[in-house]
């Protein structure tokens, strides 16, 4: 009676399978030595994402990029960024633990991530990402469709913002 709601017709709430995670940093000068290594092309406009099989790259500062890949090639990229650094100055840290990644998907999902997110989500391109709030969690949001989403959160936020996800999905159902 009082299981976790975590979809309805209009929408649905799943935590996804987990990736390799960077977080990197580097002169935008040096984007094209990163794209050579990660094997991507990685946008250089904040907010603007692109992908490539099972990679992706997300610009979400002015010299700042979420990286995502395969967990196999955890290792492998690591490597290449550790081989580049003595030539081309930068960090990269591996977050592939510290966060979940919640996809919210369905036609709601928009009205859904408005309950606790302070965007105008009708603006944000498909493709794109953008580090944000929700509720009071830091997040990053990522637009995979027109009605499909990535909410990315620290592992210590995920039982609030999850929770209130379930919440959300509950008062749609309901029509509140």
């Amino acid at each position: 009676m009082n299981a976790p709601v975590t979809s309805f017709d209009a929408v649905s709430v799943a935590v996804l399978p987990p990736v390799a995670r960077f977080n990197l940093r580097i002169a935008p000068a040096d984007l094209a030595v990163a794209s050579r290594i990660f094997g991507l092309t990685l946008p250089a406009k904040i907010g603007e994402g692109a992908r490539n099989g099972d990679r992706a790259a997300y610009c979400i500062g002015p010299d700042e990029w979420l990286l995502h890949a395969a967990e196999v090639d955890q290792s492998a990229i690591m490597s290449g960024f550790d081989t580049a650094r003595a030539e081309t100055p930068h960090s990269i840290t591996v977050l592939s633990d510290r966060e979940i990644i919640i996809g919210i998907t369905g036609p709601a999902a928009i009205d859904l991530l408005s309950t606790c997110c302070p965007l105008d989500l009708s603006r944000m391109a498909v493709g794109h990402a953008k580090r944000t709030v929700f509720d009071y969690a830091q997040v990053v949001l990522i637009r995979d469709g027109d009605d499909a989403f990535r909410l990315e959160v620290w592992r210590s936020f995920f039982p609030h913002v999850h929770g209130l996800l379930e919440i959300g999905v509950r008062e749609l159902a309901i029509g509140l």
